[in-house]
């Protein structure tokens, strides 16, 4: 049985266009305001998924999205917008939107979009619960309102390609967060590589990112591939980006705008089909702010800005944490429980 779509845009051209692109694969309703659409949704709940127009006569793709979701939790829902308005989309990914697209639209671009968002939402909530376990989400320790919020901006953001920063403090679980947008997203099948710019020697970093040629400096005896080529088709996890050097923010611009990069040693420009995912520990916007990290590239990596909650601003999830490490270290310990006093000053603590 074919899945049911409604495409909703004031534009009567655009709407025909995508119709057309999408009615090979799935039934098409269509509606030129926000009104009609949720009419079309009360009426019909076989409707999967809604793509909206953000900008839009009488009432906005974004408010048309959140009445839709309060009606229909499992709508699944792609915004569409111009591309001074990506600020918006990024929001709304955050209060409940799948993905977004800019205009005008690439047909490959919607027909792969669409499909990864229905794909996201045929998971019902026990299997949803199985494919954590199977594809990372398991990993990661936590079941307050806090750590929920993150395992929703994963499930939202991994299907996408969009880059995502992670921000928070230090143990806060980045590399974890990071390895599950992996694992739930298409490239999962591809690698996962990350780079700990603090753990490299500044001397050696464009190498070690880019690769270089044999006999492009003293001791390069071949030819060696960087990270960036090695996640090629996968996932590169940017760790502690705050502590890249300026000289090398201009290159991983290049690598965000061009999808490009050359070897050291090297005219040669090599393609790179990657996913990017930052983290940091810092405040970035300081830093951008102090002249220690380029604003151009900031906003490129803050396309999708997850933060991820300190333990102070997750104490229901103690018990939870407190048991694993238990779990984990009693064989060597030999402790099996952790009394309820115990429990208490654990919870009670501030953990600064």
């Amino acid at each position: 049985m074919r899945e049911k779509i409604l495409i909703v845009d004031d534009e009567k051209d655009t709407r025909e266009f995508m119709a057309r692109a999408l009615s090979g694969k799935y039934d098409v309703l269509t509606a030129a305001d926000a009104e009609l659409a949720m009419k079309l949704l009360t009426d019909d709940k076989s409707i999967r998924l809604m793509l909206s127009d953000i900008r839009m006569p009488g009432e906005d793709g974004i408010t048309l999205m959140r009445a839709a979701k309060a009606a229909k939790p499992d709508l699944a829902v792609v915004l569409l917008t111009a591309f001074g308005s990506i600020d918006q989309a990024v929001e709304a990914m955050k209060d409940g939107a799948d993905d977004f697209l800019t205009k005008p639209v690439d047909l490959d671009q919607l027909e792969h979009r669409v499909e990864n968002a229905l794909a996201a939402h045929r998971i019902d909530a026990q299997e949803e619960a199985q494919a954590d376990g199977k594809l990372g989400l398991e990993n990661i320790i936590g079941n307050s309102p806090a750590m929920q919020k993150v395992f929703r901006m994963v499930r939202q953001s991994a299907p996408t390609d969009a880059t995502v920063l992670l921000e928070g403090p230090s143990g806060t679980g980045k590399e974890l967060v990071a390895r599950a947008i992996h694992a739930l997203s298409p490239r999962a099948k591809g690698p996962f590589v990350a780079v700990e710019f603090a753990a490299i020697a500044p001397s050696l970093l464009e190498s070690e990112l880019f690769g270089h040629e044999k006999g492009a400096f003293t001791g390069a005896v071949a030819r060696r591939i960087g990270r960036f080529e090695a996640a090629n088709h996968g996932t590169i996890f940017l760790d502690e980006i705050s502590e890249m050097p300026l000289e090398l923010q201009v290159k991983l611009l290049r690598v965000l705008q061009e999808r490009e990069f050359q070897r050291v040693g090297s005219n040669d420009n090599i393609k790179t089909d990657i996913r990017i995912v930052a983290a940091t520990n810092r405040d970035l916007a300081a830093y951008v702010r102090d002249g220690k990290f380029r604003e151009d590239l900031y906003y490129r990596l803050n396309v999708i800005d997850m933060r991820l909650p300190a333990l102070k601003d997750r104490a229901g999830d103690i018990p939870l944490l407190a048991n694993s490490f238990l779990k984990e270290f009693e064989g060597k310990f030999g402790k099996k429980t952790i009394s309820s006093d115990a429990m208490k000053m654990l919870e009670a603590y501030s953990w600064p």
